[in-house]
């Protein structure tokens, strides 16, 4: 779907369809809001995971992480051109605002 990011995004926007994305990234390219993990922290976290295996741990003996980190992006424009009212509390709340 990444791939095919712009193409997904144009089709919400021509429909008129508040879509909700996983990655900032469909936010920044156009589209409305997108709430999922914090990709950084996943990674930053996953390096002491890879450093135990490269010394010899085995992954099946290292305990499961859950994600504790979300991120969230609103496209005030977007939200404005399809008439919709953000509320300030969902503002107060993004991670980024893109006007």
């Amino acid at each position: 779907m990444a791939v095919r990011r712009k193409s997904i995004i144009s089709l919400a926007t021509r429909t008129n369809v508040p879509a909700v994305y996983s990655q900032t990234a469909y936010v920044k390219d156009g589209g409305l809001l997108s709430y999922g993990p914090d990709y950084r922290d996943m990674y930053r976290r996953a390096a002491p995971y890879v450093d135990r295996i490269l010394r010899g741990e085995k992954p099946a003996d290292l305990p499961i992480q859950m994600q504790v980190k979300f991120e969230m992006a609103l496209n005030a424009k977007i939200a404005k051109a399809l008439g919709l009212q953000i509320p300030d509390r969902l503002l107060a709340l993004a991670d980024e605002v893109i006007e």
